[in-house]
């Protein structure tokens, strides 16, 4: 039995990306696991001169107190915080929750603790991710019509240059923005609002967030005493839903270019499907195929040439 091109490719392709993922691990396991261990003597070493200076505190009464204080952190309740300070659950946190849930970032720093509000999350996501998805896409519809003005423009400008090419500028040019306006230039705002926040760490917020990684060990507005903390907090969740919609567009950009979209290699094609003498079915596949926009190597099923069917085309 033959093995199709595409299967093979695919094998292949399955082969690199779990390769690629143990050498993240081996990597990510080298860079971090010195400093983890680092941690936890510190820690160790914290409890043992906290125990030694208060003789009447039991072991297993700080370990309690302790977890307790972890589970609690992790549902972002503020224990180091004074009685007074916002809720985590007033509007603002409430906003840049719901767009978490909507936009599937999810950074899990503060989640609800009531059966009502699990639930909740649960249908208001059901219903917001598709809305979220129609949103961006009809923005994205929007963009696009000044993006490809862009691309025309410098088609006429650079017309000694192929159509590759200028996609490639075109492509280039959009990417820049996109790092520039939406990654570096929010990142040096994170920098100056955010205390104990670098440079680098409020560029990587803005890349976890914007790829929707969402791994939630940087949150922005969750300082103690942070000013106007609801604001921030709204502003910051317009930000991401913008953001991710300037990176839908930019993906778009890149899948217009078919000479870069290598996905195609790894598809089956229409006639894998049905048997080569299955004319209306492959008719159908070129149909749908052409509706997504996708190129279409099928042939058309063989047309009447009578007169009267010739007329009725005409017609």
């Amino acid at each position: 039995m033959c093995i199709k091109p595409s299967n093979l490719r695919l094998f292949g392709l399955t082969v690199i990306y779990f390769s690629y993922l143990t050498l993240g691990a081996l990597i990510l396991s080298k860079l971090e696991i010195g400093k983890e261990r680092q941690t936890i003597e510190l820690i160790s070493s914290l409890k043992k001169e906290f125990l030694q200076r208060n003789e009447g505190v039991q072991e297993d009464d700080l370990e309690q107190l302790i977890v307790n204080v972890v589970l609690a952190g992790a549902r972002g309740v503020p224990v180091t915080r004074n009685a007074t300070g916002d809720s985590n659950w007033n509007f603002g946190q409430a906003f840049f929750f719901a767009g978490t849930v909507v936009t599937t970032i999810g950074y899990g720093h503060v989640t609800p603790s009531t059966e009502a509000g699990k639930m909740f999350t649960m249908i208001y996501g059901i219903v917001g991710i598709p809305m979220t998805l129609i949103f961006f896409t009809s923005l994205v519809d929007r963009l696009m019509v000044p993006t490809t003005a862009l691309l025309h423009y410098l088609a006429r400008r650079l017309r000694r240059h192929n159509h590759f090419r200028v996609q490639c500028i075109h492509l280039t040019i959009s990417f820049l923005t996109l790092l520039g306006f939406f990654f570096c230039l929010p990142a040096a705002i994170f920098n100056y609002l955010e205390d104990g926040w670098g440079y680098l760490d409020s560029l990587y917020y803005c890349f976890i967030s914007l790829t929707t990684v969402g791994l939630g060990d940087y949150i922005p507005g969750d300082s103690p005493y942070q000013q106007y903390r609801s604001l921030y907090k709204i502003l910051t969740t317009i930000y991401l839903l913008f953001g991710l919609v300037v990176m839908v567009l930019i993906l778009n950009i890149f899948y217009e270019i078919p000479e870069l979209n290598f996905g195609n290699m790894f598809l089956l094609k229409s006639d894998e499907y049905i048997p080569k003498d299955d004319t209306e079915g492959r008719f159908l596949i070129s149909n749908r195929r052409r509706s997504y926009g996708t190129s279409d190597t099928t042939q058309h099923p063989p047309t009447n040439t009578s007169d009267d069917s010739r007329g009725s085309y005409e017609a």
